[in-house]
This record gives structure tokens, C-alpha cells and sequence, in this order.
């Protein structure tokens, strides 16, 4: 295929957002490869849909899965990750979160230049479509923020419970103090999911400039004497090859950029010959640095609540559909998951490191096990865990999966907030605000006490709570594990940027999905050569 001046490798979160920026510029020319397809069915679109985006491997979800993990009974657990356009803004909860404003004043602190709050906080109000406007809110970017629709009194007793637990609430997550029970932000769009391909790559879809080819399984990067040249991929059984006279920027996620920079010969050397892979150019950090949020779900029966079982057992479940089909209206546009948390699990805390999502339904393994009665479920995540793990290829297929090893709960630090987490989720659904609707607790359950029997319990049952990043991280030279600098240029080479989560040196404390897309805007314009005017920090 002729070359381009960009060749952009994943339409996920950063992806879309990347090729819609560059292909503002006529002149410039790119293409978008994505492995999978066009995800326009009407499961990714309704938001309800969530459930069964997450729990089944298939045309939008690679389905990964860990290898045994040490501290967690030696489990192997599930890694959903989004595949066709839009990527994982395609299949995740729709939850909008920017993190905490000392997340991104640690990266300056490292010294990495242009990533504190300040530097940052421009290119979040670029992306948003932000309800609540404001100086601190985007009002005009493509990604619609939303506040959530649910009448049910769920979410005012959660966050009544959260106050007279003793914490405090707070009015945006997002905004001034993010500590605090509160109601999440939303990617919706008038009962539609706001994905990336939706909110950047259809307003982009039509420019001249802009080729974009699904169905497209990237098998390497091609260097020609220290630069990235060209990009080798497959369609159905044809293998492709897309050239560039620019740049290669990869934007295939926290467990697939790794994985392609491996397959491509870049890497830690003795990793790669063990791999069968040649090695091209020497870069140890390659897969290195995975860091992941951690997540137990506590179930509570319920009563006097309409939850997502009663909303959609039996023949409910079909009138759901059809109604959201034909009429865009019903409990369809909901993800039912609106309100929750960000408290500290101790004092002297300068910031949350424990964030809740309440969820209106009984959830278990991700959904895989279906609720067969009325409840709700607390998810508890540790936000800064001190866990490190890896990814990396075992051959040189590249259409084997990748191995994933998290090396969750490797920290007593670690364990130590996750068995905090299950205290504080029972505190808070003991609250008097709850009595109305609170019934049995199921998960951990009443005979478990202890912290010896909270631990077994922790590590019987935790999961991701999808938030993987730093296989590919930001650093400074003297970094030996770094892997690409502040400019997002791949180290020793030309050519070559990572453009996604895995450039995150450290885990923001919230939901990743917002700081991705944040990544891409920034990137865009280190690419163009411009620099966004940094705000004044005069809230947090």
C-alpha cells in the first residue's frame, strides 16, 4: 500500500481520538489499522448492553485471560479488552474520570516535562462535551460527558450512606474535590454510548485524508536502520504492508503495544530469543512496569428496589431491547452504575487510594454467573496499588495471546487496603440511609470475619477491574525500564511513538479510559508541534 505520513496501529480510545486530530490537517495523510470491526451494533450502542460486552470473548472483546497469579490462589483471571473500533470505549462501563490532579504532578515530578495538572488539564476540557461546563469542563469537544438518567433511590442512599459513615460528598468527581460519595460522569450520549469511534473517528470518517481499514491484525512494525518505515498486517489470510514516510504511532492498549513492539524485535533481547523472535533493538522496559486496579464486589440482596434482574428477567429482557431499538427510551440507556466513591483507607492520605462503584444488580465474575435475584453490589478498588507485573509474547505468533502476569497483592501494602476495602463497604451498607432497600449480605457474607478470613476471601475472588497501563512507560534517559520519553518517542529509534495507557508511568487513582484519550489529544499536538496553553491551577 503507498505510504502515508502517519500509519496509526488500534482504533481504540486513544486510536480514534489520534487519527481524527492528525486528519484535522489536509495535507497530512493517515491510516488507521483496527483488528476488529466496525462495532455499530446496537448491543455496543445501548448502554445497558455493558454486561454482556464484558463477560464474553468475541468480535468485541480479545478476551484475554492472566496466567496464575501467586497471591490469588494461583487463579488465572479474565482480561476483557476491547477490539474493533472504539476499542475498550466500546465495551466498558462508560464511567468518565480524569484522576486526581497529584496523579499527573508525580509524571512532572519524575521529569517528565508538559505532564503536570496544569500542562494536562487542557487537553481533557479539548475532548469534553462536558454537562456541567464551567472553567474547569470542556463544553464543545467531540466526547459527550453526561450525568446519569436513573430515578431509582439507589443512588441518593448510597451517597446518604457515604455522609452519615462519617465521609464526605462531593458535587463532581472531576471538579474542585474528588474525595467523597458523589455521582459518576458519564460517555453517554442522549442513551447512546459515547465511544471514541463515535465521538472522533465519525466526524472524521469522510476526510480524503483519512484511510481506515478494519479487519486489519497488525504482525509487526518494520525498522529499516534505526526507523520505523512500515507496518506489516493481515486481513482474512492476505498479508499487507503499509509504509510510511512519517511516523508509526502505536495505539494498541496497555497489553497489545508490548506485545507488537516484542513481535517486532523490540525488547529485552534475552526475552525475545527465548520468544523466537530476532532482536532488533535493545529496550528492557518493553512489557515491564504493569500496574492494574485490583477489584473485590460485595453483594447485598435487596428490597424495594427495581434492580437489573427484576428490569430484565424473562421476556423483560426482549421488551428491553425492543423498546430501546424502536424507540431509543427504557431502562436500555441506562449502565446502572451512577453513583459511588473516593476515600482514603487511612488518615494522612494526601489523596483517595480506594474508589466504589455502586451497582444496581448482584454482580459475580465479571457477570459470567447470572443473578437469579434483586440486589446491589459494591465494587472496592485499591487506586494505587504497589504491585508490578509484565507482559510479554511466548513465540513469535502473533496471533497467540500474549502472556499477562499482574503479580496482584506481591505488596502486604496492597493486601493490607484490600482487606480495608472490605471493611469499608460493610460500614457504609450498614448506614441507617440503606435500611429501606439493604437485605442479607451474600459476598464476603456473614460468617466471614476475621482479617485472616477477609485475606482467604480477597484471594478467592478478586478481579480486574479493567484498568490496565505502564507496559510501555514514560521516562527520563537515565531510565533504564523507561521506554518511550515525554514526547512519546520510542527510545534508540526514529519514527516511532506509543500513544496509549501503557505510557502511564504510574496508575491514575480513577478510571483510565478519560487520561487515554487525554494521552492521544496531547499527543496530537507533540506530533504537530504545538503546545496547548497550560492552566492556572486555582482548584484541584
Amino acid at each position: 500500500m503507498p505510504g502515508f505520513d502517519y500509519v496509526i496501529i488500534g482504533g481504540g480510545s486513544a486510536g480514534c481520538a489520534l487519527a481524527a486530530r492528525l486528519s484535522e490537517d489536509p495535507a497530512a495523510s493517515v491510516c488507521l489499522l483496527e483488528a476488529g470491526g466496525a462495532n455499530t451494533e446496537m448491543l455496543v450502542r445501548m448502554p445497558a448492553g455493558v454486561g454482556n460486552l464484558i463477560k464474553a470473548k468475541g468480535k468485541h472483546n480479545w478476551g484475554f485471560w492472566t496466567e496464575a497469579e501467586p497471591h490469588l490462589d494461583n487463579r488465572r483471571l479474565w482480561w476483557p479488552r476491547g477490539r474493533g473500533l472504539g476499542g475498550s470505549s466500546a465495551i466498558n462501563g462508560m464511567i468518565y474520570m480524569r484522576g486526581h490532579p497529584q496523579d499527573y504532578d508525580e509524571w512532572r515530578q519524575m521529569g517528565l516535562t508538559g505532564w503536570a495538572w496544569d500542562d494536562v488539564l487542557p487537553y481533557f476540557r479539548r475532548l469534553e462535551g462536558h454537562h456541567r461546563g464551567g472553567d474547569l469542563h470542556g463544553s464543545d469537544g467531540p466526547l459527550t460527558v453526561s450525568a446519569g438518567e436513573s430515578d431509582s433511590p439507589f443512588n441518593d442512599a448510597v451517597i446518604q450512606a457515604g455522609k452519615e459513615a462519617g465521609y464526605p460528598v462531593t458535587e463532581d468527581f472531576n471538579g474542585a474535590a474528588q474525595e467523597g460519595f458523589g455521582r459518576y460522569d458519564l460517555t453517554i450520549a442522549d442513551g447512546k454510548r459515547w465511544s471514541t469511534a463515535a465521538a472522533y473517528l465519525a466526524m472524521a470518517a469522510n476526510r480524503p485524508n483519512l484511510t481506515v481499514i478494519i479487519g486489519a491484525r497488525t504482525t509487526g512494525i518494520v525498522l529499516d536502520r534505526g526507523r520505523a518505515v512500515a507496518v506489516d498486517y493481515v486481513t482474512g489470510k492476505t498479508r499487507e504492508r503499509v509504509e510510511t514516510s512519517g511516523e508509526v504511532l502505536l495505539c494498541a492498549g496497555a497489553v497489545q503495544s508490548p506485545q507488537i513492539l516484542q513481535l517486532s524485535g523490540i525488547g529485552d533481547p534475552a526475552r525475545l530469543k527465548a520468544a523466537g523472535v530476532r532482536p532488533l533493538h535493545d529496550l528492557p522496559g518493553v512489557g515491564e512496569n504493569l500496574q492494574d486496579h485490583l477489584d473485590i464486589i460485595m453483594n447485598w440482596r435487596s428490597q424495594g428496589l427495581a434492580s437489573v434482574y427484576s428490569v430484565t428477567k424473562g421476556l423483560k429482557q426482549l421488551g428491553v431491547g425492543l423498546q430501546y431499538l424502536f424507540k431509543g427510551a427504557g431502562p436500555g440507556r441506562q449502565n446502572f452504575l451512577e453513583s459511588g466513591a473516593f476515600l482514603c483507607s487511612r488518615e494522612g492520605l494526601s489523596r483517595p487510594d480506594v474508589q466504589i462503584h455502586a451497582v444496581l444488580a448482584i454482580m459475580r465474575d465479571h457477570g459470567k454467573v447470572k443473578a437469579t435475584e434483586d440486589g446491589f453490589s459494591f465494587h472496592l478498588c485499591q487506586l494505587r496499588p504497589e504491585s508490578r507485573g509484565r507482559i510479554g509474547i511466548a513465540s513469535a505468533d502473533p496471533f497467540a495471546d500474549p502472556l499477562i502476569f499482574a503479580n496482584y497483592l506481591a505488596s502486604e501494602v496492597d493486601r493490607r487496603v484490600m482487606r480495608d476495602c472490605v471493611k469499608i463497604g460493610r460500614d457504609v451498607a450498614a448506614q441507617a440511609a440503606l435500611d429501606p432497600y439493604r437485605g442479607d449480605e451474600l459476598a464476603p457474607g456473614k460468617d466471614i470475619r476475621t482479617d485472616a478470613e477477609i485475606d482467604a476471601w480477597v484471594r478467592a475472588t478478586a478481579e480486574t477491574i479493567y484498568h490496565p497501563v505502564g507496559t510501555c512507560k514514560m521516562g527520563l534517559d537515565g531510565d533504564a525500564m523507561a521506554v518511550v520519553g515525554g514526547d512519546l518517542k520510542v527510545r534508540g529509534l526514529e519514527g516511532l511513538r506509543v500513544v496509549d495507557a501503557s505510557v502511564m508511568p504510574t496508575l491514575v487513582g480513577s478510571n483510565t479510559n478519560a487520561p487515554t484519550i487525554m494521552i492521544a489529544e496531547k499527543a496530537a499536538d507533540l506530533i504537530r508541534g504545538r503546545v496547548a496553553e497550560r492552566r492556572e491551577r486555582h482548584a484541584a
